[in-house]
């Protein structure tokens, strides 16, 4: 990290940068809040915000932005951040073994950033992702886009019995996905709300966005 920023022209202090990547930690799947980072750091929120576009050039960090659309409405216009590589962020946070994992609040947007991470990497040419949230409580894990209309609305959920909140069918009801698709770590594909929506595994869903069959190292999420 502190030779790969170096070379990319960014001086920071190491020791600030290890605690500024474990709040990011901490707030991992989270909307980017620079003021509270910055108070917690003791620096200015302009340097917070220069501490994340420098780690972004890194790779290591994503940083989803809202999907916006005029349908007068109240948007939440904050990005979202995540450390893009699950087993960095369970380091960051000192999980080391499957039970600490599962028994700690950052389980649900763990594997979150899991799924979009791999989603982004299958996604087909011009393609981009983002997510929705508005104030009146509409609100989208994810949104596969392409050419400014939703695709795909993704709903994920860690657990086994995937059931989406109100707020994920009142945002698709607003964007008008072609596809509403709830993703969780099971191996069945479930038809949600009458239809309006289907549950299904991480493997399926890639397996539709390249139209073949999946690599199997989906499955490893709870490993790494």
């Amino acid at each position: 990290m502190e030779r790969d920023l170096g070379l990319l022209g960014f001086r920071l202090p190491p020791e600030r940068m290890w605690r500024f990547l474990q709040m990011l930690a901490h707030n991992h799947g989270q909307l980017w809040n620079r003021s509270q980072l910055a108070r917690s750091l003791d620096v200015g929120v302009a340097t917070a915000g220069r501490y994340l576009d420098a780690i972004l050039q890194t790779l290591m960090v994503r940083r989803m932005q809202p999907f916006h659309v005029d349908l007068g409405k109240r948007l939440i216009k904050s990005p979202r951040v995540y450390i893009r590589d699950t087993g960095l962020l369970h380091a960051l946070l000192g999980l080391r073994t499957r039970e600490q994992l599962l028994g700690h609040p950052v389980m649900g947007t763990s594997w979150e950033g899991y799924v979009i991470e791999n989603l982004s990497a299958f996604l087909p040419m011009g393609w981009e992702t983002g997510f929705w949230r508005t104030s009146g409580g509409s609100e989208i894990d994810l949104l596969l886009i392409s050419g400014g209309k939703v695709e795909i609305a993704v709903e994920i959920k860690a657990g086994l019995t995937p059931r989406p909140g109100r707020g994920f069918y009142q945002g698709c009801r607003d964007l008008k996905p072609r596809q509403a698709w709830v993703i969780y770590p099971g191996n069945r594909i479930l038809s949600l709300n009458r239809g309006r929506a289907e549950a299904i595994p991480l493997n399926e869903a890639v397996r539709r966005l390249q139209g073949q069959e999946a690599p199997k190292r989906f499955n490893n999420f709870i490993e790494q």
